[in-house]
């Protein structure tokens, strides 16, 4: 995938009937189905149940099974709900007879009513002034390990600027955050909101672990550490465009027991507060 066409395409699923949907999946370089693939897809599915305009609010979601790149993914929607003002939907994805994820979404009618949100972190460089995925690997890519290269040498419909470089060889721990800027590529002029949480909900998938992982920098490591997404919670704010950069400002509370607990704020360039996320991760070290 290339474009954001390529990821629409991934994204919008096949009708098998007015409540179950086929999705297929694409690599990002992991050996498992990507986590912010089956989120959106699973949205995708929900979304197409909604029939009175109503617009998607949050989810809640649980990663059961790792998800087989190879096979088939089969969403069922179950109409929990839909009263006067929020419908209720129920996602679950099979892969043959295995339940490898479940999640609710809620969808709102718009309403007018209060606005207050948190600032955007200050003094935060520009995409401008940082260095893309992209430029890092043409710049250093004999110097990247081999795991993190071959993850960052696949071709994405995003391209990520971390405002943070983590320098894998320096072995310290880091504070717990990590703030990244993204934009996607191709044309999204004609993106309706609906696509638009789509495409922000698989991008959220992204990152955000790294902020709780920084924090044992000095031992832990993307290599001698088994991660995986655990659970995965979303809230949308506002309508927004995907024609400049975003920021996904992420931070880390807390780590134990072998799971990583990170939550994050997607903000426009110019403040605004579209969605923020919650995740919390598998982190157990190997060996």
């Amino acid at each position: 995938m290339t474009t954001v066409n390529d990821l629409l395409d991934l994204l919008t699923l096949e009708k098998i009937s007015e409540n179950e949907f086929n999705g297929i999946s694409k690599t990002v370089g992991s050996p498992n189905v990507f986590g912010g693939q089956v989120l959106a897809q699973a949205i995708n599915a929900a979304s197409r149940t909604i029939t009175n305009n109503r617009v998607l609010h949050s989810m809640h979601s649980y990663f059961l099974e790792a998800g087989n790149l190879e096979i088939p993914i089969t969403y069922n929607v179950s109409i929990v709900r839909d009263g006067g003002s929020f419908s209720v939907r129920r996602v679950t994805a099979h892969q043959g007879e295995s339940t490898i994820f479940i999640l609710s979404a809620s969808f709102h009618k718009k309403e007018e009513g209060y606005n207050h949100q948190i600032e955007m972190p200050k003094s935060i460089k520009q995409p401008e002034e940082l260095l893309s995925w992209t430029d890092m690997l043409h710049q250093f890519g004999e110097a990247i390990p081999p795991r993190t290269k071959g993850f960052m040498e696949i071709e994405r419909p995003v391209e990520f600027k971390p405002v943070e470089v983590v320098n894998p060889f320096n072995k310290e721990d880091l504070p717990p955050f990590t703030n990244v800027w993204f934009k996607l590529k191709g044309d999204v002029s004609n993106l309706d909101l609906a696509s638009k949480q789509q495409i922000l909900t698989y991008i959220s998938d992204y990152n955000i672990l790294a902020a709780a992982m920084n924090r044992h920098a000095s031992k832990a490591h993307w290599g001698n550490t088994q991660t995986a997404s655990l659970d995965h919670s979303m809230w949308y704010f506002r309508d927004f465009d995907f024609d400049d950069w975003l920021l996904y400002s992420i931070e880390s509370p807390n780590t134990s027991n072998a799971r990583g607990f990170a939550k994050g704020n997607i903000f426009s360039r110019d403040g605004k507060l579209i969605a923020s996320v919650a995740q919390e991760g598998l982190m157990r070290p190997k060996g």
